[in-house]
């Protein structure tokens, strides 16, 4: 391992993309540290700690929603933005052939970036209201009110447009994926609370309850189980046989030799998990932002908290959202009719199967087990500490989710910087 960053070290392009990479994410935890104009964080401590659906908005902000910094809507305004444009490209057919087109995808990502503003601004504006009846405006009075509004707005909506330009600038220019390095750094950094939680549960055991002595080191073997599970869904695959028929060209016999397919069992990584959890989380956090009073309006509260993370609707939508985004993911990566017509142009067929409809037909069934098998590994792992938490009541829920977000990108990280190794013949991380 040591060696392998050593000689990822001597490779200048590589080099020059790890060290732009750390640069964007030290940019955006300062970013994290900046507070807003005319806001009071500390008065808003007491809103976080309720254990509601703003306290995932800021775990995947790393705390700095709760801080009221530049960076306090993290990226996730441009997650809700990408899912919404990935949906309407499906049900749209214009937007479905401008995303076949060359430049297709330059267009798509631009109106990713527009329609990213405009949830920011929602979500600023929400946010900005939660501050205010929380009483943590402070040099506030008189006229100076909707200067405040609009600076405190204005600022939300900025960072979180410039948060989304440095994770496309590691797409470019660095390593991995932006957006999930960027929910990585956020969850890795917010991760200063597992010793508060750790202590809340041996102070519960110690004040006569001693199950909890019992269910400290549960959660530790189950967290091993589940980074056990992540990277073998991550490193299994699926390999189909492919035979390529011997042809001769001019003097020269070519062809003859097998060589497999392979589908990886996750190959939509951690992007499921992202997107089902920033969907489901949409009504909570509309709810937390109108801050609806259980006694005036009993069944929008009812409604509401149904959306809560600790709720066991919360759990089903999430469980069939994850399960939803593993086939979506797949069908856009995966089409078996392009593969078996490639096949079938390169003189290669998979053995006991016709070229054409017959070979599209076993990709399809086969791509359809490998992703419900994938899918079900993904849920399960995101969705058991939920249920747990519940049980017990100890408050773990988001503890799944995190933990398979970080390992995830961890591990396609890995493999971004293994590519590169490779490339250039050094041994790579994972080989």
């Amino acid at each position: 391992m040591f060696q392998t960053f050593r000689n990822a070290w001597k490779i200048p392009e590589l080099k020059n993309r790890l060290l732009f990479t750390l640069a964007i994410l030290v940019v955006y935890r300062l970013g994290c540290a900046i507070p807003v104009p005319f806001v009071s964080g500390s008065a808003l401590t007491q809103m976080f700690a309720n254990g509601d659906m703003l306290s995932y908005l800021n775990m995947m902000s790393g705390g700095a929603l709760a801080r009221c910094t530049l960076f306090a809507l993290g990226v996730t305004p441009y997650i809700n933005a990408s899912i919404i444009v990935q949906l309407l490209t499906v049900a749209i057919p214009a937007l479905e052939n401008m995303a076949k087109e060359a430049d297709g995808q330059q267009k798509l990502q631009q109106i990713n970036r527009y329609a990213g503003a405009v949830v920011a601004l929602i979500m600023s504006i929400g946010y900005y209201f939660v501050i205010r009846n929380m009483g943590a405006l402070k040099y506030v009075s008189g006229g100076a009110g909707i200067f405040a509004a609009i600076v405190i707005i204005a600022t939300f909506v900025a960072g979180a447009q410039l948060i989304t330009w440095c994770g496309e600038q590691i797409d470019d220019k660095g390593i991995g994926n932006g957006v999930s390095l960027i929910i990585f750094a956020s969850i890795v950094s917010n991760w200063s609370s597992l010793y508060t939680s750790v202590k809340g549960l041996l102070t519960q055991a110690a004040s006569g309850k001693p199950q909890y002595y019992f269910f400290l080191p549960l959660l530790i073997v189950l967290a091993l189980v589940a980074v056990v599970f992540v990277v073998v869904m991550t490193n299994a695959e699926r390999r189909i046989t492919i035979q390529y028929a011997k042809r001769v060209v001019g003097r020269k016999q070519m062809g003859g030799q097998n060589s497999y397919l392979p589908l990886k069992l996750n190959m939509s990584g951690v992007m499921p998990i992202i997107f089902a959890s920033a969907l489901v989380s949409i009504p909570g956090t509309i709810g937390s932002f109108l801050q609806i009073d259980q006694q005036a309006h009993p069944v929008w509260y009812a409604f509401f908290h149904t959306f809560n993370y600790t709720s066991w609707l919360y759990v089903v939508i999430y469980l069939l959202l994850i399960l939803a985004f593993n086939y979506f993911y797949v069908a856009i990566q995966y089409n078996p009719v392009e593969i078996a017509n490639n096949l079938r142009r390169n003189n290669g067929s998979i053995p006991g199967f016709r070229p054409g409809k017959p070979t599209s037909d076993f990709i399809t069934r086969t791509l359809n087990k490998i992703t419900l098998i994938g899918a079900i590994f993904l849920a399960a792992v995101a969705v058991l500490p939920i249920i747990l938490g519940n049980l017990t009541g100890m408050s773990i829920q988001l503890g799944g989710t995190s933990l398979l977000i970080v390992v995830g990108v961890a591990l396609d990280t890995t493999r971004s910087l293994d590519s590169f190794m490779t490339m250039r013949n050094h041994k790579g991380f994972l080989g």
